[in-house]
């Protein structure tokens, strides 16, 4: 995967089908521990709700972990619909809880799909929305005289100084897209960007863009 979109905060929405209320929760997660953690904490909140319906999507060593349950909801009414919104999406790091509170009329399995598919849908469209796309973090090295055109530089090509240490050389940890770095490379050839030492520390998930979900 070299690509994917995820929020910046927890997030909640709530909708009312026949007077069965939705409330969904979505969270950042990382591993299956905070995910775990994150069901506990709705279960206890929303301790005397008969449904807690999940899907979830991480990104662990290169590979997408996903699950989804319908909690006691007729299978495939709940935790699928919820998880292919997240796959269409191509939402990662994400757990979305569904918590319902019946309301006395049955919905019937396509009304669940829909309720349930809808109030995914809502909390995800009122998230702050993150792009992440693989890229490195590295380390430069460069004379106090240069510190102010480095920084430049990296204002122009989207390149995020992560940390400066001020030794007999000023250190700056940076992350970036992998292709800015064949760019420092060549400027650093021309002499155009004056950099004694580059080096990747290692390869990382670093934020493209941020954007409000319309």
């Amino acid at each position: 995967m070299e690509e994917y979109i995820t929020i910046t905060q927890h997030e909640t929405a709530e909708i009312v089908e026949k007077k069965s209320k939705f409330i969904a929760d979505l969270y950042y997660v990382e591993n299956a521990e905070q995910v775990e953690e994150k069901i506990i904490e709705i279960k206890k909140k929303y301790y005397d709700a008969r449904h807690h319906c999940i899907a979830y999507r991480y990104v662990q060593e290169n590979q997408v972990i996903e699950k989804s349950s319908d909690d006691g909801e007729p299978s495939g009414t709940a935790g699928a619909p919820m998880l292919n919104i997240l796959q269409k999406n191509n939402l990662c790091n994400i757990l979305v809880i569904v918590t319902r509170y019946f309301g006395g009329i049955l919905l019937g399995t396509g009304g669940l799909v829909r309720a349930y598919s809808e109030a995914t849908q809502k909390v995800i469209e009122q998230s702050d929305l993150i792009t992440k796309i693989r890229g490195i973090e590295a380390e430069v090295k460069l004379d106090y005289s240069n510190l102010e055109s480095f920084k430049y530089f990296c204002r122009n090509n989207n390149v995020k100084i992560i940390d400066i240490e001020y030794l007999e050389d000023v250190i700056l940890k940076i992350e970036m897209e992998k292709n800015v770095k064949n760019i420092i490379l060549n400027k650093i050839e021309t002499k155009t960007l004056n950099i004694k030492k580059i080096e990747v520390l290692m390869e990382k998930f670093i934020n493209k863009t941020v954007e409000k979900n319309k």
